[in-house]
């Protein structure tokens, strides 16, 4: 009696093992570039009949339906999930899909209004104007500092070091403090704009490294070297949210150094095909529109270290952009114009 037991627990062990691979979530016409204008259609395949308990879709934590518009979701990447039940047991599976923009960026140009000279061998990677100053931070390990500068004459009015540690990254100043991020230390750093002396320090959380950053007034957007933005609340450095930035094609990475200008996100990009710069609406993470800067960088000094443009400073009295990069021997003040 006890092996016929056995048998028949074994037997029922068998018939009720992993049946995991036995579904499949499928997106319908999965290579289909979806915007918020469109509709997502999926099917779960059940290969071999299996009772069905009950099936839960969500989209990004959502429940949905197999048949769902994306009109509430903003361009980005999400997390499609379906949960199915059989006999009470859990199996889980998953996909990715990409909303992109639903328009084309707008294309921008520039016009020189002046140039500048810049200290050639600052690896800029923050650019910002406080008070009619600039304030620039520098990067490479050893290297690294937050300094004041004259923007008319290149001259370095104040400076302080980092620790050889720490690789700077963007500032930005927010209620009269300058806060600075560095690359891969998980640490932030907050300053007194007048002194620089250092107050304290903030660590990052979900997001891993610390390339750019700038405000709205009230909070701090930071890049990550990701295709993501990373709001953070302006009294705690604590991220609250986060932007996924689309073009109308792709997520866009390796977005660097931040402005915020008159509602919009002006960035650099680092190491992309060409000097650009990008307008990102803050509200959806959209591309709005690309800045060729191209030929910028033919006109500065050709030392043997010199690298991508990068820093991009807003004057507002001036309404012009200031634009250099790492090891770059000018600053270039510019207008930025729609391009015919």
């Amino acid at each position: 009696m006890k092996i016929w037991i056995l048998l028949l627990s074994l037997l029922f062990l068998k018939c009720n093992g992993d049946i995991s691979k036995d579904f499949k979530l499928s997106i319908l016409k999965k290579n289909k570039k979806y915007t918020p204008n469109d509709t997502i259609r999926f099917n779960l395949f059940n290969k071999k009949n299996h009772p069905i308990d009950s099936v839960v879709y969500q989209l990004e934590g959502q429940k949905v339906d197999d048949v769902h518009p994306l009109k509430l979701f903003k361009p980005g990447i999400y997390n499609l999930t379906a949960s199915v039940y059989v006999s009470g047991i859990k199996s889980k599976y998953s996909k990715n899909i990409t909303i992109v923009s639903p328009v084309k960026p707008k294309l921008y140009t520039y016009t020189i209004v002046n140039e500048f000279p810049h200290d050639k061998t600052a690896y800029t990677q923050g650019l910002e104007f406080y008070q009619d100053t600039l304030y620039e931070s520098t990067g490479i390990r050893g290297k690294s500092s937050l300094r004041k500068v004259d923007f008319e004459t290149g001259k370095v009015l104040q400076k302080v070091d980092l620790d050889n540690v720490y690789f700077g990254e963007g500032i930005s100043i927010l209620n009269d403090k300058v806060y600075q991020l560095t690359w891969q230390a998980n640490i932030g750093f907050q300053y007194k704009p007048d002194q620089l002396k250092m107050e304290r320090s903030f660590a990052y959380m979900d997001s891993k490294e610390g390339w750019g950053l700038c405000n709205d007034g009230q909070n701090l957007y930071k890049s990550d070297g990701t295709h993501q933005i990373w709001i953070l609340d302006g009294n705690t450095q604590k991220e609250i949210d986060k932007i996924q930035v689309m073009t109308d094609k792709n997520p866009l990475e390796k977005i660097n150094e931040l402005e915020w200008v008159e509602g919009k996100i002006y960035a650099n990009t680092y190491q992309f095909k060409k000097e650009v710069g990008i307008i990102i609406n803050p509200q959806s993470g959209i591309v709005e529109g690309v800045i060729d800067f191209s030929g910028l960088k033919s006109k500065v000094e050709q030392v043997s270290n010199l690298d991508v443009l990068n820093g991009i400073a807003y004057h507002p009295k001036r309404k012009t952009f200031f634009i250099t990069g790492k090891n770059w021997s000018k600053l270039f003040e510019v207008k930025v114009n729609i391009k015919p």
